[in-house]
């Protein structure tokens, strides 16, 4: 076993990452985790601020790579692993910031949403039984439904972002996002009887 080790410590990045495509050796990831923790802590800690949640990122990046690891063509894993690291980051942020965000967009979209119903006043999307219900209700749209209504009301991007994020015409966008509204509408309707 620690001959096995020893030799994984002398293979350099892309043969220890081809053997571990070739044989699922979890081994070789812990070997790139000795090579790299250090690195993957500084790019965690500089955008957390905060050692504890750079360590819990930094152990689920190197969890993430046993399946990503397969699946991706690394040619640099350094480089590669310091923009995965910097993703994984931005996007903890994005998903703190989504549900913060949440409740106070849809507030403001209510009326895109769906017609005014004494049930569905913003007093009663406040609580949070009622956010997921919402959120269970986007989740059950069509794929290009919720990617725009995601994107459109929830990140507050514009038709023209929409349409490049997502590679639809300006014209199904705007399809998918009225389509998307009935719908929602339907589901939440459907929700409070």
């Amino acid at each position: 076993m620690s001959r096995k080790l020893n030799a994984y410590s002398k293979m350099p990045d892309n043969e220890l990452i081809a053997y571990y495509k070739k044989h699922k050796d979890k081994e070789c990831i812990g070997e790139l985790y000795k090579r790299y923790t250090g690195l993957t802590y500084a790019i965690c800690l500089k955008y957390h601020k905060d050692s504890e949640k750079a360590r819990e990122a930094v152990l689920e990046i190197f969890e993430d790579l046993i399946d990503k690891l397969l699946i991706h063509e690394v040619k640099n894993f350094k480089s590669w692993l310091f923009t995965v690291a910097r993703n994984h980051v931005l996007l903890s942020f994005r998903s703190k910031k989504y549900e913060t965000q949440f409740i106070d967009n849809y507030k403001k979209y209510q009326n895109d949403f769906m017609e005014q119903d004494k049930v569905l006043y913003p007093d009663y999307i406040s609580n949070e039984k009622n956010y997921q219900e919402l959120e269970k209700c986007i989740d059950q749209l069509k794929d290009e439904q919720k990617n725009c209504i995601v994107l459109f009301y929830l990140q507050e991007k514009s038709y023209v972002e929409v349409a490049e994020i997502t590679g639809y015409t300006m014209k199904e966008v705007k399809s998918f996002l009225q389509n998307g509204k009935r719908n929602l509408k339907i589901l939440m309707s459907k929700k409070n009887e």
